[in-house]
Order: C-alpha cells, then sequence, then structure tokens
C-alpha cells in the first residue's frame, strides 16, 4: 500500500527517518519560503499555500488532496506525531508496517482524544477565541448540510473530540472528508470578518477544522481506530495551565499555537 503521512513544518526540524512513508511539507510555502529546506512545498500545482496564515496545516492538507494519488494519505505535525508506545522520541513514531496493519482494523486513523472535563468541546472554543466564526459554521452547517447537524450540536456538547488535525485515512476515505470540510469553511471564509483580529486569531480556519473530524465521522458513521501521539520537546506544561485559568477565570482568549 502507498501510503505518505504529510509532517506540516513551518521551519526546519528533525523528522522521522522513514523517508518512504513521512512526507516534510514546508506550509505557507508561498511566504515562508527559506532556503536549506528542501521539503516538499505546499504552493506547488493546486494549492491554497497564500492561506497559510488563516488555515494553517489545513493548506498541506489541501495540497495532498489535489496533487497526491496515495492509497492512503495523514497528517501529522513536525512536533507532534503518531507513535506506538507515547515515547517522546522519534524513533517510536509509528512505521509503514504499523500503519498499514492499524488500516485493516478501519479506515481511518485518528489521535487518541483531548479530554476537557470541566469544559464542552464549545465553551472550550469560544473561551478561547472569537465566537463569532464558531457560531456562523453551525449556520453553514444547517443551511448547506442540515444532515450533519445533530452530530454538530452533540459534538459541541462533549467534553473531548480528537483534535489536531491528525489523522490517517484510506483515499477514498480522505477524498469525502476533505471535499466536506473544505466547503464548510470556504463558506464560512465568505461571511465573516477576520480584518481586525490579530495573527493568532486570524487562524480561525484552522481552529474551526479540529471539530469537523468527529461530526464528519458521527455523521456519516465512518468506522476508525485510535493510536497513541507525542509531542517533541517542550510541552510548556505551566503555561498551558496559566492559560487555562486565564480563559475560565479572568476571560483573557489566548490561542494554541498551529501552523
Amino acid at each position: 500500500m502507498d501510503i505518505q503521512v504529510l509532517v506540516a513544518a513551518h521551519k526546519k526540524f528533525p523528522m522521522p527517518a522513514d523517508k518512504d512513508l513521512y512526507l516534510p511539507v514546508l506550509v505557507g510555502a508561498t511566504k515562508n519560503y527559506k532556503n536549506g529546506i528542501e521539503y516538499q512545498r505546499d504552493d506547488q500545482g493546486d494549492n491554497i499555500s497564500y492561506k497559510n496564515p488563516n488555515y494553517n496545516e489545513l493548506t498541506a492538507i489541501y495540497w495532498a488532496w489535489k496533487n497526491l494519488d496515495s492509497d492512503a494519505i495523514g497528517l501529522v505535525h513536525y512536533r507532534r506525531l503518531f507513535s506506538v508506545n507515547g515515547k517522546r522520541e522519534l524513533t517510536s513514531v509509528l512505521s509503514k508496517e504499523q500503519v498499514e496493519q492499524l488500516l485493516k482494523k478501519a479506515p481511518i486513523v485518528l489521535p487518541q482524544k483531548r479530554r476537557y472535563y470541566i469544559e464542552t468541546n464549545y465553551s472550550h472554543y469560544v473561551h478561547a477565541h472569537h465566537k463569532e466564526p464558531i457560531d456562523v459554521m453551525r449556520q453553514v452547517i444547517a443551511e448547506n448540510y442540515p444532515r450533519y447537524l445533530s452530530s454538530y450540536d452533540k459534538v459541541m456538547k462533549k467534553c473531548s473530540a480528537h483534535m489536531f488535525n491528525m489523522f490517517i485515512m484510506k483515499r477514498r476515505e480522505f477524498n469525502q472528508y476533505a471535499e466536506w470540510m473544505f466547503d464548510v469553511l470556504f463558506r464560512v471564509e465568505k461571511i465573516i470578518d477576520i480584518t481586525d483580529y490579530s495573527v493568532q486569531e486570524a487562524r480561525v480556519f484552522g481552529y474551526l477544522s479540529e471539530l469537523l473530524m468527529d461530526v464528519w465521522i458521527t455523521t456519516n458513521q465512518k468506522e476508525f481506530v485510535e493510536s497513541k501521539w507525542i509531542q517533541i520537546g517542550d510541552r510548556h506544561l505551566i503555561k498551558k495551565l496559566y492559560s487555562f485559568v486565564s480563559r475560565k477565570l479572568l476571560g483573557k482568549k489566548n490561542s494554541r499555537t498551529h501552523f
């Protein structure tokens, strides 16, 4: 099976050793191009590389959707990857054989869910970001994809989700998901005005997309398996805890980092 797992990156960074499986992709290459980074660029062929400041790692997904013909396609991040054992080191990332075994169980591999415990997916989003985009996304789904609305509302009320835009999918599922997700986001983009958003908040479509995965999975009753995932390098746990408390108690918005 021809499998390509894209590793989204905006700078040079240590990459998994298996070059047949992992494909480093320089996201936002139109603006982020740097000499000496020999990664696949996301501004070649049919692409939306110029949208990277607003779409983050999704520009790599779009590039793969329009330009690759692999049997299965996935996306991870240069510091956040699927792992066989949860050890925070590059030698523990999934091998091609392990990916193939997972895809024999289900056509989709997702990271283990991120759990918020005392917040719903919706409240967590609006505490961290502007409220209008997520409400407009519901409106877009209600008007254009009404059969997804029930799943959307259920996902928003849950306290956990498959986050980070990480996945590995067989081609059929990947095409179906990409077509639906980008149509939803492009429709939202036409409605909201992000002119006055900060650089961080302007990454809005990358943030919104994280909550679409479970909506699509649930509505279409897609089978999936979960994999452990790791974050390479310092996780800044104290800073994250402060940000969480600030959002909950002080009402401060402090977005997460994306590409």
